[in-house]
């Protein structure tokens, strides 16, 4: 029998199954379809399922599944599917360092370290989502610097797979945009995938501290629905 190689998660990482007008198109769309349902996205619907036409089926085809989801149903629910989906579940966070840190003093220097990655790339993220939130991380890469988000999706590529699979497991419509993402993405082996498993296990990690710079910042609760009604 021949042994199986597998390339280190290091040179792994930097294989793109998208070239990156493609990448950059998919983020765009990924980013506004797991925003807070909008007046607007509907009235975009269109306009977008034409938009994402060139990508390959396997990023394309669930997000039109998504596209098609959302003309089926009213405004209020989707608002409401959106809130139940996103603000009563930690497993369906959408804060990309809160699968690997928690609510510990690691996640405080982790969402630092995302903020500088904005502004080596000329951008302030001062607005009232915390830098880590997978929306801004991918709007981030699809207009400024893919780079930079590509690098904070594979360094966090445990949450997003744990995010796909949490969003499947509950039946979720937003199921298939992680899907969508996830396949813009490597593939998981090795420690990624041992990773993904003890999250599934253990669940992110918990410390009673605080969160050192971000420790008072009521926007650390997780999960919060982005652009959802206070």
């Amino acid at each position: 029998m021949k042994a199986t190689l597998s390339l280190p998660t290091r040179l792994r990482r930097a294989v793109r199954p998208l070239p990156e007008d493609r990448l950059r198109l998919a983020w765009q769309a990924i980013s506004l379809l797991l925003e807070y349902p909008s007046e607007d996205l509907l009235a975009r619907r269109s306009a977008m399922s034409e938009a994402i036409a060139p990508l390959p089926a396997l990023v394309g085809d669930p997000l039109r599944r998504f596209l098609d989801h959302l003309g089926t149903r009213p405004l209020r629910e989707l608002q409401e599917s959106y809130v139940a989906t996103f603000d009563t579940d930690r497993r369906h966070c959408l804060y990309l360092t809160y699968f690997a840190h928690g609510d510990t003093r690691k996640r405080g220097l982790a969402l630092v370290q995302v903020k500088q990655a904005y502004r080596r790339a000329g951008l302030d993220p001062t607005g009232e989502e915390l830098p880590d939130h997978l929306c801004l991380v991918l709007e981030f890469g699809a207009s400024a610097d893919v780079e930079g988000a590509w690098r904070m999706l594979n360094d966090h590529r445990p949450g997003v797979e744990m995010l796909r699979i949490a969003l499947q497991e509950a039946a979720s419509p937003w199921a298939d945009v992680a899907v969508a993402l996830c396949a813009t993405l490597p593939a998981l082996h090795g420690d990624d995938a041992d990773a993904v498993q003890r999250l599934i296990v253990q669940g992110p990690p918990a410390e009673e501290v605080g969160l050192d710079a971000y420790s008072l910042d009521p926007r650390l609760t997780p999960p919060a629905a982005s652009g959802a009604p206070s």
